[in-house]
């Protein structure tokens, strides 16, 4: 998902550099969201390892 997120960012940056401010924005946006939606995805199975880690030892 984070490799999403880095696409996402880079069409974002070309299409603003290009002019296309909009269109920009908006991948800029979906960037962000991936990004943070990955981060807690991470952060989540991080908390699940650790808890389940301490049951099964």
């Amino acid at each position: 998902m984070i490799k999403w997120a880095i696409i996402f960012a880079i069409l974002g940056l070309i299409a603003g550099a290009l002019g296309f401010g909009g269109l920009g924005g908006a991948f800029i946006g979906i960037a962000k969201f991936l990004f943070f939606a990955a981060l807690a995805i991470a952060v989540v199975l991080f908390l699940l390892g650790v808890t389940i880690f301490r049951k099964v030892t």
